[in-house]
């Protein structure tokens, strides 16, 4: 059947089913309260600790094993508008088959993340969702059977600013399937992970950005409808390297590339409506746009294209102001005016003209501006503007902003 991961031993939710099996249900019962609420404490405290990203997942994947038992496990950030995911952090046993995996994930409606996100509850649970019939899944059936995995467990972390990431955790088919017990924790620590994450994304306009490569000439990608590299340009490899540091003598490809190319297929195939873009955190405040589009190249007369051509193109560039003042406010919660004056800020805008081209009082613009530094740690409209465009030169601090 595959490789099969063992079971986490002395796990504290183990503890509780013999327990159980022994006869001390009640005990169990008093016990597996006690380590959810303990688990809920510890994940309000790891959210709130201010981590970035990588720290903040695996942080959150330790508690979570407290409460609820998963062989593997799959966490993808994602852009708060397209949904496309980045920046994964997974421990899988499928590794070798990532973008099969990948596009499977993107071309079934079936517990997709993006459905999730807009129904009653942000968690899913695959083998309840299929009847027990997990051959309908188009993952399970072309990727995770070869692997033993016997159910998933779908979580996803949106809010009012955007999607922020999802979570799937795997357990192997010698266990029990996941319970409505796992969902109801999952969903009662949504919100509070969903913050966290956000906030994680808003610390990386902190740093000043600097440029992570000289202008070598375009960075592009083709592959074709199997998500396999058929091309780069010579530019591509530079990022591609900042972007997922390979092992020596191997040439790494980002899951970011393979995530907008999945989401191409998936809109092609009406499977969802998002555009095929992401954006993604590099570092030092450094923020890149990947985006797929399809090749619009025509076959010689007569001839027709082949199935394995390669017709999607990634390419990867530095994120526009535009796109970098979007990501500013909705990583830091700024409602609509205050977004609205941002962008008004950021052409040169003094109080007066954007008071009159807002309709407002320059009291009222004022009182907007003072909430977006609270917000956003900045002391003055230079800081919010150098932070939000990545404009810096160097910063003392996290809490220092020019003047």
């Amino acid at each position: 059947m595959g490789h099969r991961y063992p079971r986490f031993v002395g796990s504290r939710a183990a503890a509780e089913r013999d327990l159980a099996t022994s006869g001390g249900a009640y005990a169990a019962d008093v016990a597996g309260s006690w380590v959810r609420t303990r688990a809920r404490e510890r994940i309000g405290a790891i959210c709130a600790a201010g981590l970035d990203a990588a720290t903040l997942r695996r942080q959150l994947l330790d508690a979570l094993r407290e409460v609820i038992d998963f062989d593997a496990f799959v966490w993808l950030l994602t852009d708060p508008i397209t949904t496309v995911g980045v920046a994964p952090f997974a421990e899988v046993p499928c590794l070798p088959e990532l973008p099969a995996l990948i596009k499977a994930k993107y071309t079934t409606g079936i517990n997709r993340w993006t459905d999730l996100g807009r129904g009653r509850s942000p968690i899913g649970l695959l083998r309840e969702a299929l009847g027990g019939d997990l051959a309908r899944s188009r993952v399970w059936r072309e990727v995770m059977s070869r692997y033993g995995i016997g159910d998933v467990a779908s979580a996803v972390f949106a809010d009012q600013f955007g999607c922020w990431g999802f979570l799937d955790l795997w357990r192997g088919d010698f266990g029990d399937p996941f319970a409505a017990g796992d969902a109801q924790f999952l969903d009662g620590i949504a919100g509070t992970v969903t913050s966290g994450l956000r906030r994680s994304q808003a610390m990386t306009f902190v740093q000043a950005a600097r440029p992570h490569r000289p202008d070598f000439g375009p960075v592009v990608l083709t592959l074709d409808d199997d998500l396999r590299i058929t091309s780069r340009t010579s530019a591509s490899q530079v990022w591609l390297d900042r972007l997922l540091p390979p092992v020596p003598d191997e040439r790494a490809i980002p899951a970011g590339v393979y995530n907008v190319a999945a989401q191409l297929l998936a809109t092609e195939a009406g499977v969802d409506g998002h555009p095929a873009s992401a954006r993604v955190h590099l570092a030092d405040g450094f923020w890149l746009t990947l985006r797929a589009a399809r090749l619009a190249s025509e076959p010689a007369p007569g001839a027709t294209l082949s199935s394995g051509a390669p017709t999607i193109v990634v390419t990867i560039e530095e994120a526009s102001a535009a796109e970098r003042l979007d990501l500013f406010a909705r990583t830091h919660g700024l409602t609509p005016r205050e977004d609205e004056l941002l962008c008004l800020l950021a052409v040169g805008g003094d109080t007066r003209a954007m008071a009159r081209q807002m309709a407002l009082s320059e009291l009222t613009v004022q009182d907007h501006l003072k909430s977006i530094f609270s917000k956003t740690g900045a002391h003055d409209r230079v800081g919010v503007l150098s932070r939000a465009l990545g404009t810096r030169r160097a910063v003392s601090g996290p809490g220092h902003q020019p003047r």
